[in-house]
């Protein structure tokens, strides 16, 4: 007999990754916003966007292949 093969799909995990870290990309672009409206000159969006948009990014592959569960489920 074969191994099952799994009936989820992902979908569930990216959902909830895309729910984690949606309010931290809020605030990041709502940051940015605010800056550039204080008259901060726009070619600094491009100095602080990038940083912005690389750690949601981290955040969201880190919960979307569940990094923050695998110290807990090592057995220590």
């Amino acid at each position: 007999m074969g191994t099952a093969l799994p009936t989820d799909d992902g979908t569930t995990d990216r959902r909830r990754a895309t729910l984690y870290v949606l309010p931290f990309l809020t605030l990041g672009l709502a940051n940015l916003v605010t800056l550039l409206g204080w008259g901060l000159d726009p070619l600094w969006a491009f100095a602080i966007l990038p940083p912005i948009l690389c750690i949601t990014l981290i955040g969201w592959i880190a919960f979307r292949h569940d990094f923050h569960d695998r110290g807990r489920a090592g057995g220590r």
